[in-house]
């Protein structure tokens, strides 16, 4: 049954690819330094999604789908104090074919890294997410981000 479920799956990721090709990205991705206190700063991941859409918490709920990941370059004037931590209305429902409830976001989001830094610094990575609608998920798409620290 789990063999019959998992072709499936590849067969449905394949074809809304194939779909997906033609299709925008429905996000805009804004990058904010807000200082919270001497040498504290958070990074901030603002994406707006365009209606319909939608994105998968960290803790997506189900292993074969894709939630947002952060990776950061190696600084070594830079501590990250926590995990990143995401804010926005969190949604949480039963999809078919999928085991376990599946958690995701509309609208607005904020994933957000707290740092201990300097002035001046520069913090560089990639972030990696895919959007999802009722009908079809674009493929997952990588973005570079860099974040300049001013006090």
């Amino acid at each position: 049954m789990k063999k019959v479920f998992v072709c499936v799956a590849l067969f449905y990721i394949f074809v809304s690819s194939t779909l997906a090709q033609g299709v925008n990205d429905p996000t805009v991705w804004r990058y904010e330094v807000h200082k919270k206190n001497t040498n504290q700063y958070e990074l901030a991941f603002v994406v707006k999604l365009n209606e319909g859409w939608h994105i998968f918490s960290q803790k997506a709920g189900d292993e074969m789908l894709i939630p947002p990941s952060f990776h950061f370059d190696k600084n070594n004037a830079v501590k990250f104090v926590g995990k990143v931590i995401e804010q926005g209305k969190l949604k949480t429902e039963k999809m078919e074919g999928v085991d376990h409830p599946v958690r995701y976001y509309e609208g607005i989001v904020t994933f957000s890294q707290l740092v201990q830094t300097k002035s001046g610094t520069k913090i560089m990575g990639e972030h990696e997410y895919q959007v999802c609608n009722n009908n079809m998920c674009l493929p997952p798409k990588k973005k570079k981000f860099e974040f300049i620290i001013k006090d």
